[in-house]
C-alpha cells in the first residue's frame, strides 16, 4: 500500500505483536541473539496480509486485511506476485503447511495509519509509513523485499517517480 507524502513514496508496514511473529514464522527470519548481549529492541516489520475468508476473493481479502491491520482504506492498482512456500507450524500439530500469499499494489484512499480497532492490537503492535526507498531494509522476509522491488519497478514503468 503506497502513498506519496511530501513527494516521497511511502509504504505501509506493520510490526506484528511478538506472539504473532512466532505464528507467522518470523522467528526463523530474525538472527539469534547471543547470550552475552542484551535483547535486541530492533522492530521487525512485515507487509499486511492474512487469510481469505470463505466466499471472499483474494483481492477483496487483501483490501480488507490492509484496512484491518493498518487503518487505511486503499484501492487496488495491480497484482504484483504470488509467493508460494511451505512452513512447519511451530504450534499445535507441527504440520507442514503449503501457503500462497497474493500481493497487490494498492494506493492510499483515506484513513489514518495505525488507527485500528482494539481487537486488532492482538495481532498488530503498530502500523506506520516508511519511505519506500528504505523499507526493504526493515522487512523480515526476503520474498516481501522482492515484492517491494516489484512495486518500485511498476512505479518507474508508469512514470510515477518521486517529485524532486
Amino acid at each position: 500500500m503506497l502513498r506519496q507524502i511530501s513527494g516521497v513514496w511511502h509504504v505501509a508496514l506493520i510490526e506484528p505483536q511478538k506472539d504473532e511473529l512466532q505464528t507467522r514464522g518470523v522467528r526463523a527470519a530474525v538472527k539469534p541473539i547471543k547470550a552475552t548481549r542484551k535483547r535486541s529492541s530492533r522492530a521487525v516489520f512485515v507487509l499486511p496480509k492474512g487469510l481469505v475468508d470463505p466466499g471472499e476473493k483474494a483481492q477483496a481479502a487483501a483490501l480488507r486485511e490492509v484496512r484491518e491491520e493498518t487503518g487505511i482504506v486503499a484501492e487496488p492498482v495491480t497484482k504484483l506476485a504470488d509467493n508460494k512456500y511451505v512452513y512447519v507450524r511451530t504450534w499445535g500439530d507441527g504440520e507442514r503447511v503449503f501457503k500462497i500469499v497474493s500481493f497487490y499494489l494498492m494506493r492510499y484512499v483515506s484513513g489514518e495509519i495505525d488507527e485500528l480497532v482494539p481487537e486488532m492490537r492482538i495481532e498488530v503492535k503498530r502500523a506506520l509509513w516508511i519511505p519506500l526507498a528504505d523499507a526493504d531494509k526493515q522487512l523480515a522476509y526476503s520474498n516481501e523485499r522482492k515484492v517491494l522491488r516489484q512495486a518500485r519497478e511498476y512505479l518507474e514503468a508508469q512514470g510515477l517517480t518521486e517529485k524532486t
